[in-house]
């Protein structure tokens, strides 16, 4: 079994068209890849456009020690710093490379909903992943990489399945339904899928065969956690 994660981030800085930064979300980022490494996998970090991907200001704070315990631990790795800043673009990973990765996972950050759901590329890398069966994991608003995807029937890869996502009321309390160009929850539903979810900021999973998908921050961890038990199974 290939022991190796491939992470994909967004590269989008700006919520829509107000001066306000955004990008991934650290912890989103962070706790999975901890869980994954600690279990003996590889991760690569990938990025929309490669190098150094925006990180959502919210999720990193200017107190270090208010940060949670995997965001901490990787911002204090400088090598993890530097994998970071030189992010490869999914457009520098061609097919017979991504034969070697074992499992994709979306962190979530709100600069997910202007790139991932417009980038060509990374549909193809998400359908590759699927069509082969190998574990396909995204949390919070990264699941907005998934929504173009189509299994080898020519079908969302989302329809029929139980999926989760930041939910509309999660987005309304956080008062950025308004910026975000849709809202998810309603998009996965459009989508045909069977959306599950757990009360505001309460974490939760879903899992059907080999599609994984999380609610929000503190789902992160049990996503990943998800997708080992499915590559160890």
């Amino acid at each position: 079994m290939s022991k190796n994660i491939l992470f994909i981030l967004t590269s989008h800085g700006q919520l829509g068209d107000s001066d306000q930064p955004t990008g991934f979300h650290y912890e989103e980022m962070t706790t999975p890849y901890f869980a994954f490494k600690d279990a003996g996998f590889d991760v690569l970090i990938a990025s929309i456009a490669g190098g150094q991907p925006p990180h959502d200001p919210s999720s990193l704070k200017e107190n270090p020690e208010d940060n949670p315990a995997s965001v901490q631990r990787f911002t204090n790795d400088p090598l993890l710093i530097n994998a970071l800043k030189h992010s490869r673009s999914v457009y520098e990973l061609p097919n017979e490379e991504l034969e070697k990765f074992a499992a994709v996972y979306l962190p979530g950050g709100h600069g997910t909903m202007w790139d991932l759901p417009n980038c060509e590329r990374l549909t193809e890398i998400i359908e590759q992943f699927y069509k082969a069966g190998k574990p396909v994991s995204a949390v919070c608003h990264g699941i907005a990489g998934l929504i173009n995807a189509k299994d080898e029937h020519g079908e969302s890869i989302l329809k029929g399945k139980s999926v989760n996502c930041f939910t509309n009321a999660e987005e309304c309390e956080i008062e950025l339904d308004q910026i975000v160009p849709f809202l998810l929850e309603s998009k996965v539903k459009d989508l045909g899928a069977k959306f599950e979810k757990a009360g505001k900021f309460e974490a939760y999973v879903a899992v059907d065969g080999h599609l994984v998908t999380g609610q929000n921050p503190p789902s992160a961890e049990f996503v990943a956690k998800a997708v080992i038990r499915l590559l160890k199974s």
